[in-house]
């Protein structure tokens, strides 16, 4: 039995990603740290759309995460998609950053991530077939103050994923890179008065979107995927601009004043 595997899919971008491969006909392994919310998501899928779907805790930041997660898969069914999404939002200077914060936040992000692929990738590989899909961020393209951590991590999972491609090309698996840009998801803290704005001006994106659009370029194979307009314009703005245009911006007041407060 062929199953899609996806981290984060307890909410957010990630449980669209599951919903839509279960409408699909996918089976789905539904995996989090959250177990009340996997068995949710899972129970609602099989009834909704008659898949199997398996509720799989995993807190991805420990050390082993990566071979638990392989090895309860491999006793469940065969992996045909991967999708690496689970992540979160961090602001902050990185001086008040702890040590503890960086190591958790580059498991999760980056290191776990990684070694779901080697493990995937290569039962993949042996098959000859499969697909892969990172999600990566619009941070990738270029520094953010205040989210020195979470975009470095993002631009790590840039290049990996970028690497991956290369090296599984013509071996019958996929892999495409997702980079959104602000997503309507409780990440953000935001009123839904604001949300609404947000997505109205096309600054943010709703999460089916996201999904709707990464999955369908995933389907065809393509290597990269910037879902909505607003972030094509700001990740073309990103990679054109130079690092040291943000400097300028960095002294206006109002600026100043919110990196003070992080």
């Amino acid at each position: 039995m062929k199953f899609a595997l996806i981290t984060g899919s307890s909410s957010g971008i990630g449980e669209q990603y599951a919903k839509l491969l279960a409408q699909k006909g996918y089976n789905i392994i539904v995996v989090s740290n959250r177990q009340d919310e996997n068995c949710r998501v899972a129970k609602y899928l099989a009834q909704k759309y008659g898949v199997t779907a398996y509720p799989l805790y995993a807190d991805l930041s420990k050390d082993d995460a990566a071979e638990s997660i392989h090895s309860s898969a491999m006793q469940i069914g065969e992996v045909d998609i991967l999708i690496s999404n689970a992540g979160v939002l961090h602001f902050g200077k990185f001086e008040n950053t702890t040590p503890e914060y960086i190591d958790f936040i580059t498991a999760l992000h980056y290191t776990t991530p990684m070694k779901l692929c080697r493990l995937f990738a290569a039962d993949m590989a042996r098959r000859g077939e499969g697909k892969i899909m990172i999600v990566s961020s619009m941070t990738a393209w270029t520094p953010f103050p205040t989210m020195s951590l979470y975009g470095s991590t993002k631009v790590a999972l840039k290049s990996f994923a970028q690497s991956l491609w290369y090296e599984l090309r013509g071996r019958g698996v996929s892999v495409t890179t997702v980079f959104p840009g602000a997503v309507d998801t409780p990440l953000y803290n935001l009123s839904e008065s604001k949300r609404r704005t947000f997505r109205a001006l096309g600054v943010m994106t709703s999460p089916e979107k996201v999904a709707q659009k990464s999955l369908r370029a995933m389907f065809r194979g393509c290597r990269v995927v910037i879902p909505g307009i607003f972030t094509k314009v700001a990740v073309a703005v990103c990679y054109l601009l130079p690092a040291h245009a943000l400097l300028p911006i960095m002294k206006i007041p109002a600026i100043k004043r919110i990196l003070d407060r992080v």
